[in-house]
């Protein structure tokens, strides 16, 4: 996978960290650093362990599914894309942010948002992506974007959620289909 496909699919999984850093943002009155570079260090953090953690399970397996690899992944990445585009789309707005944002309140909305992220790491195992560049850009990417989340949120407030989520889930969709059609050898990039 080239660099600018680890980029997308950094932007595609830090969307929900993205909506939840602006929650965070709506609620603070005046912007806080601190708080800010707190919250986006956990989702970082998070974001880049629950690869390493699925390419690390998937690596077990890869030897057993070497010839539908290419098909699991695509269902993974599609599953993921399709849920963050129906959670961006779906009526039912009625979604509040976390009144209170102590450590533990931090530490599992870390964890919740990752948990895509843990799937993503499966995939990476099956097409062999490099583990170490694809985590160091995913925490990266979900480090600057939780950050600018949280500042957007204390500008103005959680008007971008839904499109977060649904170009989230278009990018996952699109990475997924390149890895399937390029398997298939009906493109070469």
């Amino acid at each position: 996978m080239s660099i600018v496909e680890f980029l997308l699919i950094g932007i595609g999984l830090a969307m929900d960290a993205f909506a939840v850093a602006c929650c965070r943002g709506v609620e603070m009155k005046k912007f806080a650093w601190k708080t800010a570079l707190l919250i986006a260090f956990f989702f970082g953090f998070f974001q880049a362990l629950m690869p390493l953690i699925g390419w690390a399970t998937g690596s077990q397996f890869q030897k057993y599914i070497m010839a539908v690899d290419h098909y699991i992944a695509f269902g993974l990445l599609v599953l993921l894309g399709l849920k963050m585009i129906y959670e961006g789309i779906k009526k039912d707005k009625k979604e509040k942010c976390p009144s209170k944002f102590s450590f533990w309140t931090l530490l599992v909305l870390s964890i919740a948002t990752s948990i895509d992220a843990l799937v993503v790491g499966i995939t990476f195992a099956f097409i062999n992506a490099n583990i170490w560049i694809a985590i160091s850009i995913i925490g990266s990417v979900t480090f600057l974007l939780s950050f600018i989340g949280v500042w957007l949120g204390q500008k103005i407030g959680t008007k971008l959620k839904g499109f977060a989520e649904i170009a989230g889930g278009i990018i996952l969709i699109l990475i997924g289909t390149k890895i399937l059609l390029e398997h298939l050898s009906v493109i070469s990039f």
